[in-house]
């Protein structure tokens, strides 16, 4: 969203979930009030058990090399050896209850990291997209949230290892392959099973919108494209992670009342990540890897 310690979005809802009438805001979240905001969250989360998710990172400056049984084990290899290399700038998180109601007041989290253009990787188209959308590289710099500390609270936070919590994303391969870096400081599994295990382990519940689209036929492109055609109102920039994921949680839940009839089956949907072969589904006794039909 654009850069502010706090904002309002307004009265109403601004991405398509119910509204209680309250005004909405976000914050920026940078390393001096990162155990605050903490703080926040974890009584946020108590009520509010659906959380969209974004982040922002600087691109892919590398492809990996070898043979590839299938398009689908390239595209892991393809995030896996990005997210070995890169660092994570942004995380965005919005929160909803089960009937995409947002909590009075603060709904969105935007968490930033540590993030240095003279030490770090990048890709400069990126970077230029980034700088474009109001992200402050130099605050990042200066100011941001070291990805230790937001590891450690992520970790005892009440989102992570988790059932009763459902993440909402678009096209999240590399939101989630960044996350489970950060979560287990260790570069990601050499084969995409082994990060479907981790995947169940730390996200047991995700619906990502871009696999949802597959059965929503008249949507098609990106999360703008897609809000678009939801009719849904965009609160702040796009390509700044807590914007999408407000974004991305009212496409949910707007797809869900149009397409599913309020109702999206959790064997078909549950555990697919967009791009990605293998999946993860609740089979009654906790979740096995499976491999999904795409």
């Amino acid at each position: 969203m654009v850069v502010a310690e706090m904002q309002s979005s307004g009265n109403g809802s601004s991405s398509g979930g119910a509204s209680n009438g309250e005004s909405e805001e976000s914050v920026n979240v940078w390393a001096k009030n990162l155990e605050e905001e903490f703080a926040k969250l974890r009584q946020v989360v108590q009520k509010y058990r659906y959380v969209a998710m974004d982040t922002e990172f600087p691109g892919v400056v590398a492809k990996p090399t070898g043979e590839f049984r299938s398009a689908s084990e390239y595209q892991y290899q393809l995030v896996k050896c990005n997210v070995d290399l890169l660092k994570l700038i942004q995380v965005g998180l919005t929160f909803f209850n089960e009937d995409g109601e947002k909590p009075a007041g603060l709904v969105t989290f935007q968490f930033n990291l540590k993030f240095s253009l003279q030490e770090d990787m990048y890709a400069q188209d990126s970077i230029d997209m980034l700088t474009s959308a109001g992200i402050q590289f130099k605050r990042h710099e200066e100011e941001g949230i070291e990805v230790d500390d937001f590891a450690e609270l992520l970790m005892t936070s009440g989102l992570v290892l988790r059932e009763e919590i459902t993440w909402i994303t678009f096209a999240s391969s590399y939101d989630f392959g960044y996350l489970i870096r950060v979560l287990t400081n260790q570069k990601l599994p050499d084969e995409e099973n082994e990060f479907f295990e981790l995947m169940s382990l730390y996200f047991p519940k995700v619906y990502d919108v871009k696999y949802l689209m597959k059965s929503c036929k008249s949507l098609k492109g990106g999360l703008q494209e897609v809000g678009d055609s939801l009719e849904l109102e965009r609160v702040g920039a796009q390509h700044q992670a807590g914007s999408d994921s407000d974004l991305t949680g009212g496409a949910f839940f707007k797809m869900k009342h149009i397409y599913f009839d309020d109702h999206i089956d959790e064997e078909n949907y549950c555990g697919y990540l967009f791009g990605l072969r293998n999946t993860y589904s609740c089979n009654g006794n906790g979740y096995t890897v499976t491999e999904s039909s795409q």
